[in-house]
C-alpha cells in the first residue's frame, strides 16, 4: 500500500475512532459527578435505589441505540447514523450541564428536573449505543483486509482512552476547588466538556466518505470503486468491489438458522462482560477510593492511576490476542479479576482501610482490561455465522448493555446492605466467567469467518472437540 493510501486509511479510522472516544467519555463522565448529583437532588429524599437509576440512565439509551443500530445503518448509511450519533452526544453533554434550560428554576430541583436530566443522559446513552455497534462495523467495511483487525482494535482504545481523558478532565475541573463549588457548578463544567469531542466528531465526519459496502449495496458503484481505488489502487480496487458485490446479494438467513446456542453462547458472553462487575468501577471509581478515606481531589487522581493502568493492559491485549488466543487471556483475565474482586472483598468484611484496597481494584481492573474488555468484542464480531451477524450482532449488543443497567443500578442499594458481599459476588461471576470460556466458547484465533460458521453446523461431538 502506498503512503499516501495508508495516510487517509489512518484518518478515516482516526475520526471513526472518536465516536469510540466518545462511548468512553460519556460513559465515565458520570463518575466524577455523581456524588454531586446525589447530593443536588438529596431534597427529595429519593434513596439509594433511584440515585443508582438516575447514575445509570444513560445505559437505558445504551440498549435503545444498540437496538436500533441495525435499522439506522442500512437505512441511512454508516456515516449518516454516526453524525445522528454526534449531534445526540452534543445535545446530551449540554442538556446535563444545565438541565434546567428554559423549563426549570437553577437551584430548585424537582422529580420532574430529576426526569429532565435523565430523558438528555438517556439521549447521550442512545448516541453511545449507535457508536458502539456502528463504529465497529465502519472502520471494518473501510479497511483493508490484511490490516483491517488492527484498525477495527483501534476503536476499544479510544473508549478506554476517552475514559481516561474524562478522569483528567473531571480532576482537573475539581482539583482545588470547594465541595461546595463543586457540588454547584463544576459537576457542570464536567457534563459541558464532552460537548468539545462531540462537535469535532460532528464536524470532521463531513470529510470521511461512505464505506464501500453500503454504496455498492444501494447500487452506488461508482462511488464505491472511487472510494476503493483511494485505499487500495486500482489493481485491487475492482477485485474487491467484486467480492463486495457478491456479499452484499447472498441472503440472510433466519436468526436461529444454525440452532440456538450460538446465539445464547453470545448473549452470555455479553451478559459476563457486565456481570463480573466492571462498570462498577468505571462510574462509581472516585466514590470507591473516597470510601478508602481518600480526600475528594486524592479519589479523582486515584481514578486517573486506574485509567492509565487501562490504557496500558488494554494494549498489552491488543498486542497478543492473535498470538496467545481469545480463550487463554479470557480465562487468565477472568482469574485476575476474581482475585481482585475477592481481596476487595475481604477487606471490606474486615473494615480494613488501606492501599491494598487500590491495588486489588488495579489488579481487577488490568485483568479485565487484557481479557475481557476488548476480546468480547471481537468475539462477538467472529462467532456469528455470516448469513446471521447482523441480527445477532444487536441481540448481544442490547443484552450487554442491559446486563450494563441492572449492574450498575444495583450497586449502592446492594452497597448499603454489605460491600464485602457486593465484592464478593463480582468474584464469583468472575470464577463463572472462567468456566464458562472454558466449557462453551470455541478458540477462534487464525479461523477463517467460514471456518467459525462450520463450527454451528457440526454434529454436537464435533462441536465438543472445536471448543
Amino acid at each position: 500500500m502506498k503512503q499516501q493510501n495508508s495516510l487517509y486509511i489512518f484518518s478515516i479510522t482516526l475520526v471513526a475512532t472518536l465516536g469510540g472516544l466518545l462511548f468512553g467519555y460519556d460513559t465515565a463522565v458520570i463518575s466524577g459527578a455523581e456524588k454531586s448529583i446525589e447530593t443536588y437532588f438529596s431534597e427529595l429524599g429519593l434513596g439509594s435505589l433511584a440515585h443508582g437509576a438516575t447514575i445509570s440512565s444513560a445505559l437505558i439509551g445504551c440498549i435503545i441505540g444498540g437496538i436500533v443500530s441495525g435499522y439506522f445503518s442500512s437505512k441511512f448509511g454508516r456515516r449518516n447514523s454516526l453524525i445522528f450519533a454526534a449531534v445526540l452526544f452534543l445535545l446530551s453533554a449540554l442538556g446535563s450541564a444545565y438541565p434546567e434550560f428554559l423549563f426549570f428554576e437553577k437551584g430548585n430541583p424537582t422529580i420532574a428536573l430529576l426526569l429532565t436530566f435523565n430523558l438528555y443522559r438517556i439521549i447521550g446513552g442512545i448516541g453511545v449505543g449507535l457508536a458502539s455497534a456502528i463504529v465497529p462495523m465502519y472502520i471494518g467495511e473501510i479497511a483493508p483486509a490484511k490490516i483491517r483487525g488492527r484498525l477495527v482494535s483501534f476503536n476499544q482504545f479510544a473508549i478506554i482512552f476517552g475514559m481516561l481523558v474524562v478522569y483528567f478532565v473531571n480532576w482537573g475541573i475539581a482539583n482545588g476547588q470547594s465541595l461546595a463549588w463543586i457540588n454547584d457548578i463544576g459537576w457542570r463544567y464536567m457534563f459541558a466538556s464532552e460537548a468539545i469531542p462531540a462537535l469535532l466528531f460532528f464536524i470532521f465526519l463531513f470529510f470521511v466518505p461512505e464505506t464501500p459496502r453500503y454504496l455498492s449495496l444501494n447500487g452506488e458503484d461508482d462511488r464505491a470503486l472511487a472510494i476503493l481505488t483511494k485505499i487500495n489502487g486500482s489493481r485491487e480496487a475492482k477485485s474487491i468491489l467484486s467480492e463486495i458485490k457478491h456479499t452484499v446479494t447472498v441472503s440472510s438467513e433466519k436468526l436461529f438458522a444454525y440452532g440456538k446456542t450460538v446465539i445464547v453462547i453470545g448473549i452470555m458472553l455479553s451478559v459476563f462482560q457486565q456481570f463480573v462487575g466492571i462498570n462498577v468501577a468505571l462510574y462509581y471509581a472516585p466514590r470507591i477510593f473516597e470510601s478508602m478515606g481518600a480526600a475528594k481531589d486524592a479519589s479523582m487522581l486515584q481514578t486517573i492511576v486506574m485509567g492509565l493502568v487501562n490504557v496500558i493492559f488494554t494494549i498489552i491485549a491488543i498486542m497478543t490476542v492473535d498470538k496467545w488466543g481469545r480463550k487463554p487471556l479470557l480465562i487468565m483475565g477472568s482469574v485476575g479479576m476474581a482475585v481482585g474482586m475477592f481481596g476487595v472483598a475481604g477487606l471490606a468484611f474486615a473494615n480494613i482501610i488501606s492501599i491494598g484496597t487500590l491495588i486489588f481494584i488495579i489488579i481487577y481492573t488490568a485483568s479485565f482490561m487484557m481479557s475481557w474488555g476488548p476480546i468480547c468484542w471481537v468475539l462477538i464480531s467472529e462467532i456469528f455465522p455470516n448469513k446471521i451477524r447482523g441480527q445477532a450482532v444487536a441481540i448481544a449488543v442490547a443484552a450487554q448493555w442491559a446486563a450494563n443497567y441492572l449492574v450498575s443500578s444495583t450497586y449502592p442499594m446492594m452497597m448499603e446492605y454489605s460491600g464485602g458481599l457486593t465484592y464478593g459476588i463480582y468474584g464469583i461471576m468472575s470464577i463463572l466467567s472462567a468456566i464458562f470460556v472454558w466449557k462453551f466458547i470455541p478458540e477462534t484465533n487464525g479461523k477463517s469467518l467460514e471456518q467459525m460458521e462450520s463450527i454451528w453446523t457440526k454434529t454436537p461431538s464435533e462441536k465438543s472437540n472445536a471448543l
